[in-house]
């Protein structure tokens, strides 16, 4: 798939000459500008895949010097504390491992038992591989941990379980919906940065941490403080896929920004990395009076260990086509009286533009215009919601649907949308149109 991937980048350069043929535009030799541009695009996305992959932008400083979560990692009979994660207990709170990171004696071991997938030392072979997807260890002379950073696959990676559940091949930019971040941050020994920051015990940081779950996360809790929503429910939104975003404007469900924004504040503000970040609208102290307090508006550090990186990680989520549905994931005579009623009837294309399956341009719509509460989109600087890019959709249906996973099927989803803009469409029709939501990509 990857490899299919990096090929992206240079049909986007050659594109002219499918289009106009071949008299129409010649790379020339070896040493012509157009080869040479085609050799940097290629050396880019490479870097960027490296940076998504490996990158902690000199977060162990936080994860590993701040909230010693390394030494959970071992456990107190590798000299850290506790009873350790093994990697059983890994994959139980949704971490990955990349079997391609594998050596075959270890994958033989896996399979036959003489690896123990009870012994948190494993777990530490496995970060000595590289194999955990999103996370990196950093080890002392003696072979025990001196730290642990995370990369932008620990949320934005999973894989494809070809070798068993958990474990398979990278599959870059699906949204993990395994992956229970509260739990994985409340293993750490010391809470302190996050008690400090939101001015509240380490029970109630807990208390919220707890309540994400698998496949969510809570980016804005270290700008407002809020944990829960009004109805109670965790304030955590779910983690968005990081394919597909080629051609589309604002990022995140709210808006905050493109691509490249989002990646400066993730790495930044969220994976704590040592960077520079800048954005005035974190002053406000009303509506972000964390950020405001902490001076979350600009942040700056030497040496900067994010800002060089951006290009080539923004360059390399751009190639990330959103992956095609599975033959026979659906069924295709419904889908293709759903493509009928997703661009007349139901309207669904009016702001969900085929093939960015979002407006070319502005994409952001108040929260009455969609008939929702304004809770999230209150908590960005947009106060809008984004209409969310469709393709690849079917990657992400664990978890449900919408910012906060509020509609467990894409059938509720459809059935919000028919009695909000009074679209009259009967079961169905409304089951013609998921079957064309699942099959994006492949219905013609």
């Amino acid at each position: 798939m990857l490899r299919a991937v990096a090929a992206v980048g240079v049909v986007a350069v050659v594109g002219v000459a499918l289009v106009g043929g071949p008299s129409a535009f010649s790379l020339g030799g070896s040493s012509s500008p157009d080869v040479r541009a085609l050799s940097q695009e290629r050396a880019l996305f490479l870097r960027g895949r490296s940076v998504f992959r490996f990158d902690t932008f000199g977060d162990q400083a936080f994860w590993g010097g701040a909230l010693h979560l390394h030494r959970a990692i071992e456990g107190k009979k590798l000299g850290g504390v506790g009873p350790g994660v093994s990697p059983k207990a890994a994959l139980a709170v949704g971490l990955k491992v990349d079997v391609s990171a594998l050596p075959p004696a270890v994958k033989q071991g896996i399979k036959n038992g003489s690896i123990d997938l009870n012994d948190p030392a494993t777990t530490l072979a496995l970060l000595k591989l590289n194999a955990v997807v999103g996370v990196k260890g950093f080890f002392n002379q003696g072979g025990t941990l001196s730290g642990v950073g995370i990369t932008c696959g620990f949320c934005h990676s999973t894989v494809s379980n070809s070798f068993a559940p958990g474990i398979g091949q990278r599959l870059d930019g699906w949204p993990n919906r395994d992956l229970n971040v509260g739990a994985i941050i409340s293993l750490s020994p010391s809470l302190k940065p996050f008690t400090d920051l939101l001015g509240v015990n380490a029970a109630t940081v807990r208390k919220v941490l707890g309540a994400w779950g698998p496949g969510k996360f809570d980016a804005e809790l270290e700008l407002d403080g809020k944990g829960f929503q009004p109805n109670g429910r965790s304030a955590a939104t779910l983690l968005p896929a990081a394919f597909g975003l080629a051609g589309v404007n604002l990022h995140t469900y709210e808006g905050w920004g493109s691509v490249t924004y989002w990646n400066a504040f993730v790495a930044n503000l969220e994976m704590h990395g040592q960077g520079t970040f800048v954005d005035a609208r974190l002053n406000n102290a009303k509506k972000f009076p964390i950020a405001a307090k902490a001076g979350f508006a600009n942040v700056r550090h030497t040496p900067d260990l994010i800002t060089k990186k951006l290009a080539a990680l923004h360059f390399y989520q751009l190639g990330l086509r959103a992956p095609l549905p599975p033959k026979g994931s659906f069924d295709m005579a419904a889908a293709r009286r759903g493509k009928v009623l997703f661009n007349t009837k139901a309207q669904c294309s009016s702001c969900h533009v085929a093939p960015l399956f979002t407006e070319p341009g502005w994409n952001l719509h108040l929260p009455k215009e969609i008939c929702t509460d304004a809770f999230q989109a209150r908590r960005a600087p947009t106060n809008r919601y984004r209409t969310t890019p469709l393709a690849g959709l079917w990657t992400h249906q664990k978890g449900g649907f919408y910012h906060d996973g509020r509609f467990p099927t894409l059938g509720a989803v459809v059935r919000h949308y028919n009695r909000c803009m009074d679209l009259g469409l009967s079961r169905p029709q409304q089951n013609d149109l998921v079957q064309y939501l699942l099959g994006i990509g492949r219905v013609k």
